[in-house]
């Protein structure tokens, strides 16, 4: 094992000198990296280079990112916000109809997850929630914007139902005092069956398990109204809404089923957002926290902490009460900070009103949330993307194969090849760093917001850029941490 360990690092020694240019060279090559050829592995890999070299960079970067930024006045990169390249006005297909669609192809993965194969791999439900939806779907929601609405497979049947029933009005309007609360609650359930629950990728359980979570939406959008339930007690809803916030396309509606489209800079539409209150702040924190325990739970460290060899894992059943501690310690940990640093800023700039600058500030970490779900998620998405194929080919496990392709047609070929495995290093790497930049740029920004006192108001954000930073050297860790996954 030895030996087959010191031939593969002296591959990566003599490129090692790449983490000793300077800091824009450094970015340039992470930002430069291509995308890899897409085959199958199991799981997530661990590229075995000097860590110390990228830790001290990616962080570095962060820093010299916030020093130049804040050397720019807020009104000019807010100037550059602003800029807009018009593309032209497009149809929009009903919401009906996409919702439509959308709620019966739920209905066939659904019954392939009841009725299809046991295997996770050969049954399209698993693959099609987790990774073509929760991961790449969200992916494409930053990249084009707010395709959600229109796709959200809750509409239809919600407005079906209100038909049958007579009505045109929710039962009762969405009390204030409710605010994001249901969503995080929705939040917490869904990543802890995602990340502690003994099988979340058992075809049945998790068609239940969104059964359930059907009753739950439905129930709550004819009790509240469709609009307001989706606005802030869906935890889908909210979450694939502020992603879309990032998105370099904005969409103006000009008609029902019509739109305006520009290019815009990216995340710069989060300037158009209100402040948060605290349960929305919360939820934001969540959304940050919940991918990086995803990252945490899998490490030789975290394992160690409820002594457990990572070489011998024993199975989920033997981490469930240490992964459920985890996953609530971490977000409150990353809340505590938060509040911490706006405590900070206060403190800084007296002038400044705590409760206002939390709620606004906060949407400059929706980046980093992404920055982590791309990081993390990535090598999931490429060896799911096949075993999609494969499980859409035969989706009720009758040996069928419409599409002519069967388990010989998944690899592991990309986890073998050592430039595939260094252009998705560079891209897991790259993306945490800009999201943490891109964080940074958008707090300035929103910080002027908040006014103040003169020289106070600038070094007011000083805080909150110093955990940015330091989470950026957090999840760089992550990234680079021996795991068992």
């Amino acid at each position: 094992m030895a030996g087959i360990l010191d031939r593969f690092m002296s591959k990566f020694r003599p490129r090692s000198a790449i983490f000793r240019l300077p800091l824009p060279v450094l970015l340039w090559w992470l930002a430069a990296a291509m995308p890899a050829s897409a085959h199958s592995g199991e799981g997530g890999f661990v590229l075995l280079l000097p860590t110390g070299y990228y830790l001290a960079g990616g962080t570095l970067a962060v820093l010299a990112s916030f020093l130049l930024v804040f050397l720019i006045p807020a009104r000019t990169v807010g100037r550059w916000g602003s800029a807009r390249l018009p593309l032209g006005d497009i149809p929009l297909p009903p919401i009906m109809l996409t919702s439509t669609l959308s709620a019966l192809i739920l209905v066939g993965l659904l019954l392939a997850g009841l009725f299809g194969s046991a295997d996770p791999r050969l049954n399209p439900l698993p693959v099609a929630i987790w990774s073509l939806w929760w991961v790449g779907f969200t992916f494409v929601q930053a990249l084009c914007g707010d395709l959600w609405r229109r796709l959200n497979p809750w509409t239809a049947p919600y407005r079906l139902l209100m038909r049958l029933t007579g009505r045109r009005d929710s039962w009762r309007a969405y009390p204030d005092w409710l605010g994001y609360w249901p969503a995080i609650l929705g939040f917490l359930s869904f990543a802890w069956f995602e990340l502690v629950d003994l099988a979340p990728n058992d075809p049945a359980r998790l068609a239940v398990a969104i059964l359930i979570y059907a009753a739950i939406t439905l129930t709550g959008m004819v009790l509240f109204g469709g609009e307001a339930w989706l606005r802030c007690a869906d935890p889908f809803s909210v979450f694939l809404r502020l992603i879309a916030h990032l998105s370099p396309i904005n969409a103006e509606p000009i008609a029902p089923n019509r739109c305006r489209l520009s290019l815009v800079l990216p995340g710069t539409r989060l300037f158009s957002l209100q402040s948060l209150p605290i349960s929305g702040v919360l939820f934001v924190l969540l959304t940050l926290s919940a991918v990086s325990f995803d990252g945490l739970c899998r490490t030789f460290w975290w394992l160690a902490q409820g002594g457990i060899n990572p070489l011998e894992f024993p199975g989920r059943s033997a981490v469930t009460s240490l992964d459920t501690a985890g996953l609530f310690g971490l977000w409150l940990a990353l809340a505590a900070a938060y509040f911490l640093v706006i405590a900070l800023g206060r403190w800084i700039n007296p002038a400044m009103p705590v409760g206002r600058a939390a709620g606004i500030l906060v949407v400059s970490i929706i980046p980093i949330s992404l920055a982590y779900h791309f990081a993390h998620y990535l090598t999931v998405l490429l060896v799911d993307l096949q075993y999609a194929a494969l499980a859409l080919s035969d989706p009720f496990g009758r040996g069928w194969n419409l599409f002519g392709l069967d388990s010989r047609n998944v690899t592991m070929s990309f986890l073998n090849n050592y430039h595939s495995v260094v252009m998705i290093w560079n891209l897991q790497a790259g993306a945490i760093v800009l999201g943490h930049i891109m964080a940074v740029a958008i707090a300035h920004v929103l910080s002027a917001r908040l006014g103040g006192d003169g020289w106070r108001a600038p070094f007011a954000q000083m805080p909150l850029a110093a955990l940015m930073v330091l989470y950026t050297l957090f999840g760089l860790w992550l990234l680079a941490a021996p795991n068992a996954g």
